[in-house]
């Protein structure tokens, strides 16, 4: 098990002093809670980015290249975490190419 991270933080005025579980995303610390490291960048939980002509939100999926040989189904999203190479599963979304030919 990680030992947590955190930074004790003393409210204004009194004594008390609490510890706020907080991640480092490189040189940056950041609330878990309200945030997620992507590309080395702190970014909100609610942050999406496309995928092709899908859209995948960066703290819970991942963007990965669809390696069937259907050109028009160029890209799958997938869970975080997930081997992008693994056999598609059910929580798979396969995305096709964007109308403007790029690739995310």
């Amino acid at each position: 098990m990680t030992p947590r991270r955190c930074i004790l933080v003393s409210p204004t005025g009194t004594q008390l002093l609490l510890c706020q579980s907080h991640e480092r995303c490189g040189d940056q610390f950041y609330d878990p809670r309200q945030d997620c490291c992507y590309d080395d960048a702190v970014v909100p939980l609610g942050r999406t980015q496309k995928c092709g002509n899908c859209t995948f939100r960066v703290c819970f999926e991942q963007c990965c290249p669809w390696l069937v040989n259907r050109p028009q189904e160029s890209f799958v999203v997938k869970v975080k975490g997930q081997n992008c190479y693994s056999a598609a599963s059910l929580d798979d979304r396969v995305c096709g190419r964007s109308k403007t030919g790029g690739t995310l």
